[in-house]
């Protein structure tokens, strides 16, 4: 019982830093600064796959299959999102 008190109070430390951390930033500086998180996305993807196949629980299964759709979409939208940046600055 005393470890998931500690870890549920990390995670929502972790919550109020993020969200701290997040609203401080410029709006000329967000763009690029989400398409450098994508390496993060990426291992977070990796993560959620070895999580999803241990299968030590349906409930592990689960969670991590919704972790992997989730990290998936933020990969994809990153690299859309960088791509569009990028193409702002080609010459027409």
């Amino acid at each position: 019982m005393e470890l998931l008190v500690t870890t549920l109070t990390i995670f929502v430390l972790a919550i109020f830093v993020g969200f701290e951390v997040i609203t401080k930033v410029p709006p000329t500086l967000h763009t690029p600064l989400m398409s450098g998180s994508n390496a993060i996305s990426g291992i977070t993807l990796v993560g959620a796959v070895l999580s999803s196949g241990t299968q030590h629980t349906t409930l592990t299964t689960v969670l991590g299959f919704v972790a992997v759709v989730f990290a998936t979409i933020n990969v994809v939208g990153g690299f859309l999102v960088t791509n569009r940046m990028l193409s702002m600055f080609k010459r027409k």
